[in-house]
């Protein structure tokens, strides 16, 4: 006994008060850390929390499409599959592998957790031990290799594709194989229906499905759209419990096209078939209505195939309707004709005296192929004299003559607003002499693109309003500008009917059913210090001329062997595009109800 009372009850005393002392410290502890979360320091606990209950929901959205004027798809998105690994869950599970195979054989597993280098070198044996990875390889059709560094070399990662956009049988096998850290990942993927037919005009979009040439560059952004995103909190359940915040996606915008698809394939096969008939390195063609400045056709040709870019060399992805230049050649000759008859300098009944055939101006030399004496005007588009539109060229003053190629728009954009497109070579400012205009009467000291030409023509063929070129579909038409007077172009366009006539130099070409107004253009291409050996076959034209409705333009490259004028490997292309083109767009046939009616049969 100790003062009286039992020892044993004392240490009984002493131990409760303890255990009290005890859980009062551990209380107050516990009240103290959670002040200390709830309080003091609450963004933390609250950022641990939301890592376990809160998820961000992304809202998707499909890239537009593109139509052309008609509904028909020229683009469209498709739904496929890309594999992706998270190198650090595929690490966490090879470690914990290791580990077990340690504990199960009696090591000391702590030990070996801590012991990084010798962690780390068991976890590289296990892997390449395990055929699954070299069956994911195979499967995908990358060298095991490559696969090992993006999943080994740097374990921290948390996002890595391994391929992108698989097709869904081989995500369906790869889900069966039940690797670690490895996933699948819906997608989307451009397809272009029509193929090389619209691939220089609709262009491509990247593996990310941005738009990096053509329309689908240029009309990137409302292709597009925006992903919406939905901030949502789960129970431990999986189950949603409150929807944080919420923001609504746009959807992206379709875009419709001026091109006509039945047009295009037409234009593509005429050119396509020109090029390789006289061995061309290259050409281009367009189709613009002459009423709105809508483009519906641009092709070119080699081309390629937008859905498989693998073949597409970039000689083949360049757009040259819109990026080359060329000297225009006798392409241009109506329009000094034009120019003649908007000064007043001459009158659509006069002659121009080519005699001898030959002329000096400047130190230089300009000449026909042979003389040709007195000739209308007629006659010189009929034959594309160079002396007669020299001579109208040296009637006006050189400011008005010059200025008025700058007013049809030379040496600026058509408008289109096409990427890459060149505004020619065209310097209106300088010094030019007497020869210089000459020259650009029939043709040189200018480049122009194929789309300006064809701009030039859909002048004409609107009766003399400029309008600027277009590639989206048109309510109504677009305001022009008015170069010329209407019955100097009518005139003039009737002039030009003659090249298809017997002496013209088009005299072989016909476009069934309908009465066309043309004009061949060949032109040297231009080499450093002069001109060398290649040439430029063109032929621009509208119909039909009772009344136009389409501008047509051919341009052949460099053709090969001996053939070479634009009447020859241009003309065939644009009587087979003009045709067809216009039945089509159930424009009426003109040529045998003008046959007709001259002869004489007033009821007709």
């Amino acid at each position: 006994m100790t003062n009286g009372k039992p020892k044993t009850q004392t240490m009984i005393t002493w131990r409760f008060a303890l255990v009290c002392v005890v859980m009062v410290l551990v209380f107050m502890t516990l009240v103290a850390r959670a002040a200390f979360l709830q309080v003091i320091e609450p963004d933390k606990a609250i950022q641990e929390n939301n890592k376990r209950t809160v998820r961000v929901e992304t809202l998707n959205v499909q890239r537009g499409m593109i139509f052309d004027r008609n509904g028909k798809e020229l683009a469209v998105s498709v739904p496929v599959v890309s594999v992706y690994a998270d190198p650090l869950a595929v690490d966490k599970a090879l470690r914990s592998k290791v580990l077990k195979q340690a504990k199960k054989q009696g090591e000391d597993h702590l030990a070996l957790a801590n012991n990084s280098a010798e962690l780390d070198k068991r976890k590289q044996i296990l892997y390449e031990q395990e055929p699954r990875w070299r069956e994911l390889a195979d499967v995908l059709q990358i060298e095991t290799r490559k696969i090992n560094g993006r999943l080994r070399d740097d374990p921290s990662r948390r996002f890595v594709y391994l391929k992108r956009q698989v097709t869904s049988v081989v995500a369906k096998y790869i889900k069966q194989m039940r690797l670690p850290g490895v996933h699948l990942l819906d997608e989307s993927k451009r397809f272009y229906p029509s193929g090389e037919v619209t691939a220089h005009l609709i262009g491509v979009t990247n593996i990310d499905g941005q738009g990096i040439e053509g329309i689908e560059a240029m009309y990137d952004k409302a292709l597009t759209g925006t992903a919406g995103k939905r901030t949502i909190r789960k129970d431990a359940q999986g189950r949603e419990v409150q929807v944080l915040s919420e923001e609504q996606r746009v959807e992206p915008e379709d875009v419709h096209l001026s091109i006509d698809l039945r047009i295009q394939a037409i234009a593509y096969r005429a050119l396509k078939s020109a090029v390789l008939s006289y061995k061309a390195t290259s050409g281009s063609a367009m189709v613009v209505d002459v009423h709105s400045g809508e483009i519906l056709a641009l092709v070119n040709s080699p081309s390629f195939n937008p859905n498989d870019l693998s073949t597409a060399a970039p000689y083949k992805r360049r757009n040259r309707a819109m990026t080359d230049l060329f000297e225009p050649g006798s392409t241009v000759k109506p329009l000094a004709i034009l120019a003649g008859l908007d000064y007043g300098a001459i009158q659509t009944s006069d002659t121009i005296n080519t005699y001898p055939g030959w002329m000096r101006l400047s130190g230089g030399l300009v000449k026909d192929p042979r003389n040709n004496g007195e000739m209308s005007l007629r006659e010189v588009i009929k034959r594309s004299s160079n002396m007669g539109v020299s001579k109208i060229s040296q009637m006006l003053p050189k400011e008005y003559f010059v200025g008025l190629y700058q007013k049809v728009g030379f040496g600026d954009t058509t408008g289109s607003m096409m990427i890459g497109e060149s505004p020619g070579l065209f310097y209106p400012n300088r010094r030019w002499s007497d020869f210089e205009i000459a020259t650009l009467a029939y043709g040189y000291a200018v480049s122009v693109s194929t789309a300006q030409v064809a701009r030039m023509y859909a002048m004409l063929g609107a009766g003399g309003i400029l309008r600027p070129l277009t590639i989206m579909k048109q309510q109504e038409p677009q305001e022009g500008e008015r170069v010329f007077q209407e019955h100097d172009v009518k005139a003039v366009v009737e002039m030009m009917e003659s090249v298809f006539e017997r002496g013209g130099t088009a005299h072989s070409i016909t476009v069934d059913g309908y009465r066309a107004a043309g004009k061949t253009g060949t032109s040297k291409k231009a080499v450093a210090g002069g001109y060398g050996d290649e040439y430029v076959g063109y032929f621009a034209g509208i119909a039909p001329v009772s009344n136009p409705r389409l501008a047509v333009v051919v341009m052949v490259n460099e053709p090969g062997g001996d053939v070479y004028y634009g009447g020859e490997t241009s003309g065939p292309a644009f009587a087979e595009i003009m045709s067809n083109a216009l039945r089509i767009l159930n424009v009426a046939p003109d040529k045998e109800r003008v046959a007709y009616l001259s002869s004489g049969d007033d009821d007709a």
